[in-house]
């Protein structure tokens, strides 16, 4: 159903999906002017998002078999990206709804 992106991109396939889905967060956070306020929630949420997935792969819960082999703190690089791309995913979509929301609500 998908193309195999793992076959073109093998041991940087994860860090291609976060670059790609990053971009997506950055956009949609730029296009609400949200950047900055995402930058305070993402930061004050990495700490826990680091401890629960730190804890999760030294326990084996899953494995990534399409990475760099690059660790830094004890977690791949890429999970680093993703605790930061998943929560400004998130925030971008919801600004970006509140946004469209409010222009309707007065009529710009």
């Amino acid at each position: 159903m998908f193309p195999d992106i793992g076959a073109v991109f093998g041991s940087y396939t994860y860090l291609a999906t976060e670059v790609v889905f990053g971009s997506v967060a950055l956009w949609l956070l730029l296009r609400a002017d949200a950047l900055s306020r995402a930058g305070k929630t993402i930061i004050a949420l990495y700490p826990l998002g680091y401890v629960w997935d730190w804890y999760t792969l030294t326990i084996g819960v899953f494995s990534i078999p399409l990475r760099t082999g690059i660790e830094v703190a004890g977690i791949p690089i890429e999970e680093h990206l993703f605790i930061i791309v998943v929560p400004a995913l998130v925030i971008g979509v919801h600004e970006n709804l509140h946004r469209t929301t409010e222009r309707a609500e007065t009529g710009q």
